[in-house]
C-alpha cells in the first residue's frame, strides 16, 4: 500500500503559483476594470449627467440614444510605450466602459448636447414642458 505524506502548505504553494501566472493588465484587457464615476442632477429645465473620464480624448467617447436609453461608451487604453519607468503600483483602471441611463418621456432627445472639458463629460438632457408635449386628437 502506498502512503502519501500530508502537506498542509501544498495548497498555499498552488495558490501562490496561480497568482504569479495571472495575466498582467497590459497583456489581457478583455475584462474591464474601468467604471467611470457619474453624477446626475436635475434643474428646472434639464437633467445633467457628469461623467469623470480622465485621460480619454473626446474622439474616443461615443454617446448613443436608442429606445429611451442614453448610452455613453468608450475605452481607456493602457500606456504600452512606457519603457523607462518601472511601476511599483498601478491604481488606474483601464479597459472598455459603458454606462446607460433610462430617459423619462418628458425629455427633448433632439436637443441633447454634450461638452467635454478637463476630463469631465457633461451631457445636458433638456426637458419638454408637459403641456407642449400634449396633442388633442380630433375624432372623424
Amino acid at each position: 500500500m502506498l502512503l502519501t505524506k500530508f502537506d498542509p502548505f501544498k495548497e498555499f504553494s498552488n495558490l501562490q503559483r496561480a497568482f504569479v501566472n495571472l495575466p498582467k493588465a497590459s497583456e489581457d484587457m478583455s475584462i474591464s476594470a474601468f467604471i467611470p464615476k457619474v453624477n446626475t442632477r436635475e434643474k428646472e429645465d434639464a437633467y445633467y449627467i457628469d461623467v469623470d473620464l480622465p485621460g480619454i480624448k473626446k474622439e474616443e467617447i461615443d454617446i448613443d440614444i436608442h429606445d429611451g436609453m442614453l448610452t455613453i461608451k468608450g475605452e481607456r487604453n493602457f500606456k504600452q510605450e512606457v519603457k523607462e519607468e518601472d511601476y511599483y503600483k498601478i491604481e488606474t483602471s483601464f479597459g472598455k466602459f459603458q454606462r446607460s441611463f433610462s430617459l423619462p418621456d418628458s425629455v427633448d432627445i433632439e436637443n441633447i448636447s454634450a461638452s467635454y472639458e478637463n476630463g469631465v463629460l457633461e451631457v445636458v438632457v433638456p426637458k419638454i414642458d408637459k403641456e407642449t408635449n400634449r396633442k388633442k386628437v380630433e375624432i372623424k
